[in-house]
């Protein structure tokens, strides 16, 4: 695949989110696990990607010298411009695909802050997206998911207040039909781009870019992610992360 005319891939990684649950003086992405920034692991694993021809790194103005430092730093040699954020994860990725012009014919997405994203992951969701309009990793649920109506207020229900969430089961869900929808996300780079168009014009916004696709009629194939696949959302997630690194051969 990687070098054909038909099938050239590009990444797209969002990296513009806030640091403020880290205390970071940057970007989330550019906290540090084990020694090194978040960003650079996630650009790391592309960069060694056999499918992967192109990477296109989403940052805040801000953080953009930080960025390309860290790019001749590993030797990120897939990079060669970074895009602006948005104010919403989606407008970053909105940002990226309109960067990419009209070279690429498919594109992976893939949040900044996945850092223990591995190359077969990747590849396994740019192959599996043969046949289909969208090709996402994912994990079957393990826990008992119940649907609930909460009767405390967002921010309570949140835990910002110190209040316990108050809330009343409406129902328990099927678990064997729940998965727990990761990144990376692959797409032919025109379809995914002509739902965040259709999107921004409707001003709709999901918490995932699959979200869009299957929102104007797509069909979008679940592959099988990894537990490791984290996102790193709160402190406590780069400890368990890197415990998870320690045990890796």
């Amino acid at each position: 695949m990687k070098g054909s005319v038909h099938n050239r891939v590009a990444a797209v990684i969002p990296a513009a989110g806030l640091g403020r649950r880290f205390g970071s003086r940057g970007g989330k992405t550019l906290h540090l696990l084990s020694g090194k920034p978040l960003l650079a692991w996630v650009l790391e694993a592309f960069q060694h990607c056999r499918l992967v021809d192109e990477i296109l790194p989403v940052l805040k103005a801000e953080d953009r010298e930080a960025g390309w430092e860290l790019v001749e730093h590993y030797g990120i040699t897939k990079v060669r411009r970074i895009a602006p954020g948005g104010s919403e994860r989606q407008d970053s990725v909105f940002n990226g695909l309109e960067a990419l012009g009209g070279e690429p014919s498919l594109v992976v997405i893939h949040d900044g802050a996945r850092p223990l994203v591995e190359s077969f992951l990747i590849e396994r969701a740019i192959e599996g997206l043969k046949g289909y309009d969208g090709a996402v990793a994912g994990v079957p649920v393990k826990d008992t998911i119940k649907a609930a109506k909460h009767s405390t207020p967002a921010c309570d229900v949140a835990g910002q207040n110190g209040r316990a969430p108050d809330a009343v089961v409406e129902g328990t869900l099927d678990r064997t039909t729940l998965w727990a929808i990761q990144t990376p996300q692959a797409f032919p780079l025109e379809r995914i781009r002509e739902a965040h168009r259709r999107a921004r014009s409707e001003g709709f916004y999901a918490t995932d870019d699959a979200a869009l696709v299957e929102r104007y009629g797509g069909a979008v194939r679940i592959v099988m992610g990894s537990y490791r696949n984290m996102k790193m959302t709160t402190p406590e997630d780069i400890l368990v992360a890197e415990a998870l690194l320690k045990g890796m051969p």
